[in-house]
Formats: structure tokens, sequence, C-alpha cells
């Protein structure tokens, strides 16, 4: 009997000692810091986004075609019953949730870069606005986290204006994802439904539009700072008959974020693209960032750089229902004079040198 106790002992001696081993083994190996748990939080909001963006919309697609081949192909039919009843309400505003503007996630994504919203005139509340976004980029992250997130203070920069951004309308037509975006505030980029913010949702209106759209974003890369506009005028034409104010804003750092395939004008590759944006309203770009593990490994996340929103000083546009072609050309030269002085004037303060230059075709 002595020697059953005594080997129990031995044994329950022996368990302790391997437990305090363990807990020893256990605190010595360093528990990550305050900063690398917000590295990550960061990544994963990023990531988040991207892949809403790239596969929300076609996996969902996806999803509910193959639904319908099943016993759940009800699902399919309920949702394509809802789409068919809301088939208008992106072009009539959206439905915006306030609540995705303040969720914290966007408060990582922006600090995964970060961005900045910086503000160089008051807009007032009595008045509506179409503000162009330049440049375009490869995903606009510098007009998303500063249009649609309330991440970089724009209510406050801004009081009583409530912003908008402008996509293709293709996207509305993606099931769920439409849902996504107009819960943030993004409307299709069309005449109707920008008419509909400019006219028919009060004052204190801004809508985003990024000018350049997808043909820009073909040429977005380091170190370049070229802009479509120079052809680009019907957004000036809205903005006069609906008496809406023109506001110019640049994005610094905006194309630092990928590394992109420029093909040279004139070639076959560079030919499919253009058709295919033509076609589908989308540039196929050939472009990648930093992976999720490393910044030194190849991904589509996009690389931390700093990126300024610069919103600079309105031109006033009268209401003029039926403008004249001259009447356009005057107030769109008066745009690009006023976005050339933005450029210029914080070019230095933002990650330009005094001899970049803005170029515009």
């Amino acid at each position: 009997m002595k020697t059953i106790i005594a080997a129990c002992s031995q044994n329950l001696s022996g368990s302790r000692a391997s437990l305090h081993a363990a807990l020893r083994t256990l605190l010595a190996v360093p528990w990550p810091s305050q900063r690398d748990v917000r590295a990550w939080l960061q990544l994963l909001a990023v990531l988040q986004w991207v892949l809403s963006f790239l596969l929300l919309g076609p996996v969902t697609l996806v999803l509910l075609v193959y639904l319908v081949f099943t016993r759940f192909w009800p699902i399919s039919a309920l949702y394509l019953a809802w789409v068919i009843f809301d088939w208008d309400t992106p072009e009539k505003g959206g439905r915006r949730l306030p609540c995705l503007r303040r969720w914290s996630v966007w408060r990582h994504f922006r600090d995964y870069f970060p961005v900045k919203l910086v503000k160089t005139h008051d807009l007032s509340p009595g008045h509506n606005y179409i503000i162009g976004s330049h440049p375009h980029g490869i995903l606009c992250v510098g007009a998303f986290c500063n249009f649609i997130t309330g991440s970089t203070g724009f209510s406050e920069l801004f009081p009583g204006i409530r912003p908008f951004l402008t996509t293709l309308a293709g996207n509305f037509r993606l099931p769920l994802f439409r849902e996504y975006l107009m819960s943030g505030g993004l409307c299709p980029v069309t005449r109707r439904a920008i008419g509909h913010l400019l006219s028919k949702n009060g004052t204190g209106n801004a809508v985003a539009i990024v000018i350049g759209g997808a043909a820009e974003s073909l040429s977005c890369s380091p170190g370049v700072t070229t802009l479509i506009l120079k052809n680009r005028k019907g957004f000036v034409r809205m903005a006069l008959q609906h008496g809406a104010f023109l506001v110019p804003s640049f994005s610094f750092g905006e194309n630092e974020l990928f590394r992109q395939v420029v093909f040279e004008e004139g070639s076959w590759m560079r030919a499919v693209q253009q058709r295919f944006q033509k076609m589908m309203g989308f540039a196929p770009c050939v472009f990648y960032g930093r992976g999720l593990t490393s910044v030194r490994s190849r991904g589509f996340l996009p690389y931390a750089r700093p990126i300024t929103t610069v919103v600079g000083e309105p031109v006033t546009v009268p209401k003029i229902e039926e403008p004249s072609s001259e009447v356009v050309d005057l107030y769109h030269g008066m745009y690009v004079r006023s976005l050339l002085k933005l450029f210029n004037d914080n070019k230095t303060k933002y990650g330009l040198s005094e001899g970049d230059e803005l170029r515009i075709v």
C-alpha cells in the first residue's frame, strides 16, 4: 500500500513539474504586440474590401445559378423577384445605411495606407456639387475611403454635405453586390441617377465622379500622373443643367498602390483591353500588389502607401437647362484650370517633386 501511495505521489509531482515547465515555456513565447495586432487588423480590413469588390458579385451569381438546379431553388426565385421589384432603386438615390459608414473596420482600412482627407474651402449645404475625383488608379481606394466611409471625417470637415460616389451601372446588376454598394452610398454613373441626386434629393448633395473612368486605369502606374479629361465633358453639362457647383479633388498616392503591366498604344494587348472596356464598361488590367503573408511577396492586396485626397475650391456654375457647346467648353476649361492649380499647389506637400506635371489627355 505504501509503495502504491509513493508511486502516485511521484507521478503527481512529475505531472506538476511538467505543467510548470509547460507554463514557463508558454510565458516565454513573445506575445504579439499591440502594433502587430493593429497591423493584422488593418491587413484583414483591406483583404475583406478587395475580396468584396472582386468576388462578392460573381461568386453570389454563380451560387444563385447553382441553387436553381437544387431543392433550394426558391431562394434564387425569391431573390430574382426582389431584384425585379427593386430594379430602379439604384437610380433613385440607393438605400444607404449610416451604420455601414461608421463601421469600425473602415478605421483599420484607413490606417493601413494611411488615407487622409484635406479640405481647402468650405462647401455650403445650400448647394449641390459634382466632385471630380482624380486619378482613377486601379481600385479607387482614395475615393471610396473618403466619400463612402466616414473614417476620414468627411462629415466633420463638410457639415451638412451628403457624399455619394458613382460606379459602373453594371455593378448594380450583380446579386448581393448591389445591396452592398447601395448601403454605402454608391450609385450608378448614369444621367438618371446623378440627375436624381442633384434635383430630387434637396440640397447639400456631393456626387463624386471618377472622371477618367476605366480607360484611365490602363495608364495607371507609379510615378505617372496622366488624366483622361480633355474630352470628358458630360459631367460639366450635367452640372450646368442642375446648377451644381464643380469641385476638383486629387488623391496623391493613388497610383502607387499597385504595379501594372502597361501595354503600349497600338499593341494587340492594348487593343484587346480597349475593346473589352468598350464592351463591358471596365478595363482588364494586368496588375499585382503585395501578398497576404509578406510585403515582399506578390498578390492582389495594395501596397501600404499614403493617400492624401485634397478637395479644392468649388467652381460656381449657373443653371442652364440647355447649355450650348461653347458654354460647356467654357466651364470645362475653368474646371481644368482649377484642378491644375490644386495639383501644383499641393504636389510637393504629398510626395511629388516640383518638376512633376499633371498631363491631361
